[in-house]
C-alpha cells in the first residue's frame, strides 16, 4: 500500500522505522516545522524528519492544513492510508478523508482510557497495572475513533516514563505493521469506544512536578517515576530547589509533619509524607548533576539532614 506518515518525536520515529522494513511504499512524511534546540538555539529537524531524510522520503512541514495548498499537496500523494503518531497537529475532516482508507493513529494507551497528550505518564502516576498500544481509526474527535487493534503490557514497579515510552514505541511499530497486514487481508474490524470508560491524559507541565508532601508516599513515588525523565519532580529546601530522580515508598509511617526529613544514610533520605514515608535515593542539587545519596554523603554535602523540612 501507499502510505503517508505523520509524526514528530522519537516515539513516532520508531514506528516509521518499522514501516520502512515492510513492503509498503512510503510516499511522504509529515512532521512539525523545525524548532530551535540546544544552547545555540539552532533549528533542528525532528526525529521523524531525520529518519525520513535518511531514507530519501519527501518531507512536508506545514504549520497546519488550513490552506488549500497544504491539503492539495497531501491529496497528490495518492495515499491508501495515512499513519499518525504523536504528530502534534489536530487533523481536520478534509485531511482525514483524503487517503483512500483514512487515517490510522498509533496511541500509547488502551483506549478509551487515557485519551489525550500524555497517556504514558498519566498511566504510571495513576497506579495503572497495565497499558499498551491502540491502533485507532481516526475521526474528528480527540482519540475517539474506532479501535482496530490493541497490544498490552504490564506496568512494572520500576517503570519510569522513559522506560515505558521506549517499550510502547517498539510495540507501536509492531502493532501498526500488524494492523496494515490485517487491513490488506480484510481482517481489520473496528470496535466503537465506550465513552463512559474514557478519561483524559492532560498535557504535562513542569509545575506538576512540584511535590506535595501531604500526598501519600505511594502516590509521590509514582509521580517521580512517571515524570522521569521529563518534566521531572522537585522539592524546595529553604532557598534551594532539589530535583528528585529516584524514590521508593517504605512500609512504615511517621507522626512528623509532612515534608520532614527523618533519616539520612547511605541507603537514602527518608521523608515523612501525608501517608507513609518516602525514601529518596537519587537527587540533584542546584548546580550539580544527579547523584545517588551515597555519593551525596561522600561529597560532604550538609543538606537534606534530619529535621529539615521540604516544601
Amino acid at each position: 500500500m501507499r502510505l503517508v506518515f505523520a509524526g514528530t518525536p522519537d516515539f513516532a520515529a520508531t514506528a516509521l522505522k518499522a514501516l520502512l522494513d515492510t513492503h509498503h511504499t512510503l510516499v511522504g512524511v509529515y512532521s512539525q516545522p523545525d524548532r530551535p534546540a540546544g544552547r545555540g538555539r539552532k533549528l533542528m529537524p525532528s526525529p521523524v524528519k531525520q529518519v525520513a531524510l535518511d531514507a530519501g522520503i519527501p518531507v512536508f512541514q506545514p504549520e497546519n492544513f488550513k490552506s488549500e495548498e497544504a491539503r492539495q499537496q497531501l491529496a497528490e500523494l495518492n495515499a491508501d492510508v495515512m499513519i499518525v503518531a504523536a504528530y502534534g497537529l489536530i487533523l481536520p475532516k478534509a485531511v482525514l478523508d483524503t487517503p483512500a482508507r483514512g487515517c490510522l493513529n498509533i496511541h500509547a494507551s488502551l483506549l478509551p482510557r487515557w485519551r489525550g497528550a500524555a497517556p504514558i505518564q498519566r498511566a504510571i502516576a495513576a497506579g495503572d497495572e497495565e497499558t499498551g498500544i491502540t491502533i485507532m481509526q481516526m475521526d474528528v474527535g480527540l482519540d475517539t475513533g474506532d479501535m482496530l487493534l490493541k497490544a498490552s503490557t504490564p506496568i512494572a514497579p520500576e517503570d519510569t516514563g522513559g522506560s515505558l515510552h521506549d517499550r510502547l514505541a517498539d510495540m507501536g511499530g509492531r502493532a501498526i505493521v500488524d494492523a496494515l497486514a490485517q487491513m490488506e487481508n480484510g481482517d481489520l474490524v473496528g470496535e466503537a469506544q465506550d465513552d463512559d470508560q474514557a478519561c483524559y491524559a492532560h498535557k504535562l507541565s513542569k509545575e506538576e512536578g512540584h511535590i506535595d508532601w501531604n500526598q501519600g508516599a505511594n502516590a509521590i513515588s509514582r509521580l517521580v517515576r512517571a515524570f522521569n525523565p521529563w518534566p521531572g519532580t522537585y522539592t524546595d529546601l529553604e532557598q534551594q530547589r532539589v530535583r528528585i530522580h529516584e524514590a521508593q515508598p517504605l512500609d512504615e509511617s511517621s507522626s512528623k509533619p509532612a515534608g520532614t526529613v527523618l533519616r539520612r544514610d547511605r541507603d537514602g533520605i527518608d521523608v515523612a509524607c501525608g501517608d507513609g514515608v518516602l525514601r529518596l535515593t537519587r537527587v540533584q542539587l542546584p548546580g550539580s548533576r544527579a547523584q545517588s545519596v551515597n555519593d551525596l554523603i561522600n561529597g560532604g554535602k550538609q543538606v537534606l539532614l534530619p529535621g529539615q523540612e521540604l516544601h
